[in-house]
Order: C-alpha cells, then structure tokens, then sequence
C-alpha cells in the first residue's frame, strides 16, 4: 500500500472532514492454543464473553464498557512476529470514515458487519499493521464487571514501529492523534512515544529501537496492552487469588505510573496500569488528560 509523504492535496474529496475517532474498540491477539489462552484470559485476567457474539474468534469483552479482546488462532505460529494481530478504534460515522481513506489515496476494506451486529472495516499502517475502525449498535451490554476481572478499561495498546516519520504521517497527520508522552530509558532518548486518540483518552505507544534479531519472547513484550486500575497493588492481590503467582511488579516506571506485567501463556504482555502517574514522568511531561475509571 503506498502512503504519501507529504500533505494531501487534491479536489473537494480531499476536503472531507474526518469522522471522529473516540477511543479503543478492541485488540485481537494470536494465539497458539485456544483453550490454554482463554483458561489466561477468563480465569486469570477475569473477562467474560461478548454477548450477541458467534464468530470463529474467542471474544471477551471488558465490563462495564463495550472494548473486546478477541482470541485469533495462529495458524502458523513460526510466520508470527506482532502477536497482537490488531487494533480496532471507535468511530461514530464508519462510512465517511471510509469515504476519508479513500480520498487520501488509502485502500481501506469493505463495510462488513461483524458477528455481533456491529459494522467495521480494515486497513494497513505504513508499516503493514492491520487497524480496523468500528461502528457499534447503540446499545449497552450492562452489568458490572465480574468478580475475578482485572482492570476495567483497555486504555492502551503498543507495538513495534521502525519508522517513527511513517507512522506519524499516518496516526497524527492523517488521523488526528495527538502526543501524550514520551519517553526513554536514559532521559535523551526515545524508545516510547504514545499518542492518544483526537476525541478520548486511550492510545498507542510506538515501541522503538527494537532490533531486528528481536525473538520471540523480546516481541511478546514489545508488542502488547493494557487494562486500566485505580491500585495496582489490590491488582496484583486480585491476580494471586485468581491463580497467577508470577508477574512483573508491581513498579513505577519511567513515565511515572504505577503498573505490573503479566503474560499469556504465548508470552504476549498484559500490562496492568494505573489511570494516572504517582509520579513525575521522566524525559517530558505529559501532554494531554489521563484516561479515567
């Protein structure tokens, strides 16, 4: 798929205003064994069933909202490098967000409706990434989030990025997401950028400077996402009892916040984060609102 370098030009379908964008809809992960994976992401983390959903993915859904984590097998886990297979975004008018690719040249897919009554379509990042925009009926699933569940909100989601200039032209040029943090292991460098959606709180985080000899495992953590707690270290009580003796953490990080790491039985990262920094971030400030409960 070719992008652009440069700002768009052209005649009046140039001039489309971009449809809103108000958060994350979903990440779908691979997995290598269905019934293992969802023990992890039932069990442990606590998430239960979309309801309305019969597809051929496995699909959680985070309570007391609408975000989903859906389970795709991997059919040849060798071939494999991003095991966070995609990420989906909220948008209020999925046609014109279509018609606002097209007009930038982009090649987004067909509409289809999803199994659960929902509309969507995909498309690739400049660096082959398959993000998926999604209109979803005006409905609540309802009830509170159940006993075992950890986190309840999907407030972010990383991934390897090569081309940080690329990737810009994409997510912020063209969709409008804006800068909320960066940051590095030393206070000159840059090995984390994130940006938040234009219209709500959740985002992405460019995972940069990740050799291209990464593993597998060194890729399960790069490539990951994030549930939102007020108290990471009730969180991490909650994930004992649920069964889970080892994780990560709880720490504070370079960016201030309180989090801890888990991982699923593929070694895809599970970051468990607080909503808002205990700390002073390291490198730069941060730019915009914190996400809330």
């Amino acid at each position: 798929m070719e992008f652009p370098a440069t700002t768009f030009a052209g005649g009046s379908r140039e001039q489309l205003k971009r449809p809103r964008i108000t958060g994350i809809d979903h990440v779908t992960i691979y997995v290598s064994g269905i019934d293992k994976s969802r023990h992890f992401y039932s069990d442990i983390l606590g998430l239960t069933g979309c309801p309305k959903y019969n597809g051929t993915e496995t699909c959680f859904v985070v309570r007391p909202g609408t975000q989903r984590v859906l389970l795709r097998p991997a059919s040849n886990n060798s071939a494999v490098k991003n095991w966070v297979a995609e990420v989906g975004f909220s948008t209020d008018n999925l046609a014109e967000m279509r018609e606002y690719l097209l007009a930038h040249r982009l090649s987004p897919g067909v509409i289809q409706t999803d199994p659960d009554g929902g509309l969507s379509f995909r498309v690739r990042d400049p660096e082959g990434n398959s993000v998926a925009f999604v209109q979803r009926p005006q409905y609540k699933i309802g009830g509170a989030s159940g006993p075992k569940q950890i986190g309840s909100h999907l407030i972010h989601a990383g991934f390897v990025v090569k081309d940080r200039a690329a990737e810009n032209r994409f997510y912020v040029d063209l969709l409008g997401f804006r800068l909320y943090w960066y940051g590095g292991f030393k206070d000159n460098d840059v090995d984390w950028y994130e940006l938040q959606v234009p219209d709500g709180p959740d985002w992405i985080e460019y995972m940069l400077n990740i050799p291209e000899s990464a593993d597998h495992k060194e890729l399960g953590v790069q490539n990951h996402f994030s549930l939102g707690v007020t108290d990471v270290h009730t969180a991490a009580n909650h994930l004992r009892r649920n069964g889970l003796q080892s994780f990560d953490g709880p720490e504070i990080g370079r960016d201030g916040k309180d989090s801890l790491d888990a991982y699923d039985p593929d070694g895809t990262r599970v970051e468990v984060m607080e909503f808002t920094p205990k700390q002073k971030p390291c490198c730069h400030p941060y730019t915009a609102a914190h996400p809330k409960p």
